[in-house]
């Protein structure tokens, strides 16, 4: 499905600071994603994740600081370049036109395409391929805005994998799928990382999910870096609570050896602090 002879890239930002107009952002953000590991951006609402994606995709300008894809500035690079290195899922794809599901998958091709080329049999072969990887062949030829959020989402990862990247934005992909397709998704991106040792950059919410995944953590809080480095390092009671601004019981996974997270009730908090 990828080009394991290329291998991943490294991303990394410097003192990245970024605000949409006197509305501060993300302060002094220093991080790397590298080939072959899942990076994990986890923080509460409004901390900066999704920012931070878009600043590294390059659909935000305009920032401070340093922000590098494959060691070069992103502010330097072209739209067309940086889609032939890295793909990018976001939170929520907007579609405008009334596309098919192999339509929109067959879009991450034409990065790799020259001028007016139209797609090969060989990119269509790698798109049905794509599909199958997400378990949505069956949604081929079914218009975009018929599908459910969650099968929609299924459909932009896979033009994101089609895309063959050395590189993966991930906002919050599994954020619409069931239990089932969100373990699923992320087999695939655990699969992407180590075989074919594609960096991952991937914003989480669900905090087990993010363990059980992740090899790296960075905890936002407030547009700035709260906490970083490996996932049973981060993943700390004091941390979380921190962060988080809840309470949290932290143990481990019996059957897989990773972080296990269990936010608290109010009312076992209650007991707590009796």
């Amino acid at each position: 499905m990828g080009s394991p002879d290329r291998g991943g890239i490294v991303l990394e930002t410097h003192g990245l600071g970024f605000g949409y107009g006197s509305r501060r952002v993300l302060e002094d953000v220093t991080l790397d994603a590298r080939p072959g590991e899942i990076v994990g951006l986890l923080g509460p609402n409004g901390s900066g994740k999704s920012t931070l994606i878009r600043v590294l995709s390059g659909i935000l300008d305009g920032y401070e600081g340093s922000a590098t894809v494959d060691g070069r500035e992103v502010s330097g690079c072209s739209r067309r370049e940086l889609a032939r290195l890295l793909a990018v899922v976001p939170q929520e794809p907007a579609f405008s036109f009334a596309f098919t599901a192999i339509e929109i998958v067959l879009l991450g091709r034409h990065p790799h395409l020259a001028g007016l080329e139209f797609e090969s049999d060989a990119d269509r072969d790698l798109a049905m391929e794509a599909l199958e990887r997400c378990s949505a062949t069956h949604l081929a030829q079914r218009p975009i805005h018929e599908l459910s959020s969650g099968e929609r989402q299924r459909i932009v990862f896979a033009k994101a994998l089609v895309q063959q990247p050395r590189a993966l934005l991930l906002d919050e992909p599994a954020s619409f799928l069931d239990i089932k397709n969100q373990v699923e998704l992320y087999d695939v991106v655990r699969d992407l990382a180590e075989r074919e040792r594609c960096t991952v950059l991937t914003v989480l919410h669900d905090l087990n999910l993010a363990a059980e995944y992740c090899d790296r953590i960075f905890l936002l809080r407030e547009g700035r870096i709260e906490a970083g480095g490996p996932t049973e390092e981060v993943f700390t009671y004091a941390n979380l609570t921190r962060v988080f601004g809840t309470e949290v019981y932290v143990d481990t996974n019996a059957l897989t050896g990773k972080m296990l997270v269990t936010p608290l009730p109010g009312r076992t908090r209650g007991r707590i602090d009796s």
